[in-house]
């Protein structure tokens, strides 16, 4: 396993080991501030996407309560708890929806989201071998984001959902507009959503001082 795809191989081993069709690995390094490590495919990381950009789904309930967050059927399923995301999953054909915390001991620092086309459960003995891929991938997820975090590989760098520009952007908008680190990304959350962008997208024209929060986030 090469430090270049490390953190897709970590989500390739839900795919090998899980009956699900995708899967990412988001970490977290303190509220608000998170970074996706890998994806398995496509589908995998636009819903790590949406779930960034919406503040809201599964990863988010795991991350929340600590606990495992399913949705058997995608299209049914009410979702209380992400009604948007519920609602973008659904049109992007997936069927079922499982997030599993990853942990260290008793702290919890990361979420595999997994996905499968067809609604329904995993199953008992799934399940089980979900918990246990998550306990494996645990350690070497730890060591991939403290070496991302650190700046000190050239694939951490080329990384682009390890998001180092959305934790500077909040940083420039927490100055801006003197408020908090949460205030400031759901204010870059709001802002991305109500002009139909991504998160990332609207933080790369914060960090170029394209935008600025503290000038009514009129573009200059």
């Amino acid at each position: 396993m090469t430090e270049q795809n490390s953190g897709n191989a970590l989500c390739d081993l839900y795919v090998e080991l899980v009956p699900v069709s995708g899967a990412s690995i988001t970490v977290f390094r303190h509220p608000g501030a998170q970074s996706t490590i890998g994806s398995s495919d496509d589908l995998s990381a636009a819903l790590d996407q949406l779930q960034f950009d919406l503040g809201e789904g599964p990863r988010w309930e795991t991350a929340r309560t600590g606990r495992a967050s399913v949705s058997l059927d995608v299209r049914l399923d009410a979702h209380p708890e992400w009604p948007l995301f519920g609602a973008a999953a659904a049109e992007l054909g997936v069927g079922a929806l499982f997030s599993f915390p990853i942990s260290m001991g008793t702290e919890l620092f990361g979420v595999a989201d997994l996905y499968r086309a067809l609604a329904g459960p995993l199953g008992v003995e799934a399940t089980a071998r979900a918990v246990t891929v998550s306990n494996q991938v645990a350690a070497p997820a730890a060591q991939f984001a403290r070496r991302s975090a650190a700046a000190q590989s050239e694939a951490a760098d080329k990384a682009p959902a390890l998001r180092r520009e959305v934790h500077q952007a909040t940083g420039m908008i927490l100055m801006q507009l003197e408020t908090d680190a949460l205030g400031a990304l759901a204010l870059l959350r709001a802002y991305a959503f109500a002009h139909e962008r991504t998160v990332d997208d609207v933080a790369r024209d914060v960090v170029a001082r394209r935008l600025d929060f503290g000038q009514e986030g009129r573009l200059r």
